[in-house]
């Protein structure tokens, strides 16, 4: 499933699985004032159109969509996305200097036609009453269609906008501060997600690599504010270190050099940077002592699955292979499929998840039973910043006890897989239609998986180069040990 995330990375994910599609069609709900049909999917194969301005008519589309398709939606209040609508758009109104008399919230009854033509009728009354700009009225309907979605508190529900995409984990050019912090962009969400210190988990290059940031630096302050507020991250922390493609601003770090106790500020401008391309790999794999694979897989994008198992083919060629670690740190998520055949190499006849929808029906997700059987012992490393499909095929290793989980509790971040809806301006609305539950059916959304060892990164191991979370896997394997 789509990680987005990223929160980018889910939005990727979903163009990709976009592409060879049939042109759209229509699907449940009423169309909307321009005559687009609420909900459309995007077409297959044809070239994004150019992106057209964000309208009244638009963010009325994207409602209906909701209200119609939207897990849930038929029993949603429309009041809840309404009312983060105007909340936002008179935010906008004062940060612009432009606040009006006017703009108080009409009574709403929770009757979705009502509602809606109240809100419409005010919202086209006040942007009436403001200047002639193009740019201040397209920042209003931006800023209120970014609160209905955010009003859904759905971590697989995105509106991507803006004319231009963010590079993914699959691609060459990566875009933003050029390092990883010890913690996820889901964790943004999900506060409690992470502990302090936050420290430089890796330096990728850009901007971080040219600054001279190492791994296990602490970062003291980001923008001048400690990026924790007791034991919880600030969300504003994390939106600064995952900056959003292309709107993100400088960020300014004070960041401690444990080794030299030494203090510095330094400014990060995101940016398109190369890492190392071996960092970067989709799948990266190695013979390690005692004959074991450690295999690495960034995210379940097309054919990772077929990657991993070459891969451990390849190592298993000579000498025999005693035990597996599948490495799944860092892995955002991607595809459902591409979860059950892997799992498929694991075991057959299993369930690996459940897609429910609001009633209670259920579609039952298995493995592959096409997957040749790999026998072998395995661990999964997990940490914070595996989301989705990484949580889907982690709770379904641990349910079924098919190997030891060791790192950290994943993300959370599996609401369910997103589906994709073309709005009349060419962006693109997602969110899930369904929910996720694990092989026993419990929720893991907003929960993650737990690990069966918990072994947290720590700056010291990440300053000393040191893999306590690896190490650990090895000494659970056959003929395994830390090197």
């Amino acid at each position: 499933m789509s990680a987005k995330t990223v929160a980018a990375g889910l939005v990727l994910l979903l163009t990709a699985a976009c592409a060879g599609q049939t042109p759209p069609r229509a699907l449940p709900g009423k169309a909307g004032a321009t005559g687009s049909p609420a909900c459309a999917e995007p077409p297959r194969g044809a070239p994004p159109a150019a992106e057209t301005p964000t309208t009244i008519d638009v963010i009325e589309q994207a409602y209906l969509c909701i209200l119609s398709s939207y897990y849930g939606g038929a029993t949603l209040d429309p009041r809840t996305l309404l009312n983060a609508g105007f909340v936002a758009f008179t935010q906008e109104l004062n940060r612009g200097g432009h606040d009006l008399a006017e703009a108080t919230m009409p009574a709403m009854s929770g009757e979705r036609a009502a509602d809606w033509a109240a809100f419409e009728k005010l919202y086209r009354r006040l942007t009436g009453l403001l200047p002639q700009d193009a740019k201040l009225r397209e920042r209003l309907a931006v800023t209120t269609l970014e609160a209905i979605v955010a009003a859904l508190d759905d971590n697989h529900a995105r509106w991507a906008h803006g004319g231009r995409r963010a590079p993914s984990a699959y691609d060459d050019e990566q875009y933003g501060l050029g390092f990883r912090p010890n913690l996820g962009p889901q964790t943004g969400g999900n506060p409690g997600a992470a502990l302090p210190p936050l420290f430089v988990a890796s330096v990728l290059g850009g901007p971080a690599g040219s600054a001279g940031l190492r791994p296990g630096d602490i970062i003291e302050s980001v923008n001048g504010s400690a990026p924790f507020a007791g034991k919880d991250v600030t969300p504003a922390a994390i939106t600064a270190l995952y900056p959003r493609y292309p709107q993100a601003g400088p960020v300014r770090l004070r960041v401690l050099r444990q080794d030299t106790g030494r203090r510095r500020e330094v400014t990060l401008k995101p940016g398109l940077f190369r890492p190392d391309p071996a960092a970067m790999r989709t799948v990266t794999a190695e013979r390690l002592t005692g004959d074991i694979a450690h295999v690495r897989l960034r995210g379940f994008g097309p054919d990772s699955a077929d990657r991993v198992l070459k891969a451990i083919s390849r190592l298993n060629s000579g000498s025999r292979l005693t035990g597996l670690v599948l490495d799944l740190r860092g892995n955002g998520g991607g595809s459902p499929d591409e979860v059950n055949r892997l799992l498929g190499a694991f075991a057959h006849g299993k369930v690996t998840a459940y897609q429910c929808a609001a009633d209670g029906a259920c579609d039952t997700m298995r493995t592959d039973d096409g997957v040749a059987l790999l026998g072998l012992p395995f661990v999964v490393l997990t940490d914070r910043a595996c989301a989705s499909a990484c949580e889907h095929f982690s709770a379904a290793v641990k349910d079924h006890g098919l190997g030891k989980l060791v790192g950290t509790r994943s993300a959370g971040a599996v609401s369910g897989p997103a589906q994709p809806y073309l709005l009349s301006n060419n962006t693109m609305l997602s969110f899930p239609s369904k929910h996720h539950l694990a092989p026993n059916r419990e929720v893991i959304d907003r929960v993650g998986v737990a690990p069966d060892h918990y072994v947290p990164p720590t700056p010291q191991d990440a300053a000393a180069g040191r893999d306590a979370a690896l190490e650990k896997a090895l000494t659970l394997l056959p003929g395994g040990r830390a090197s």
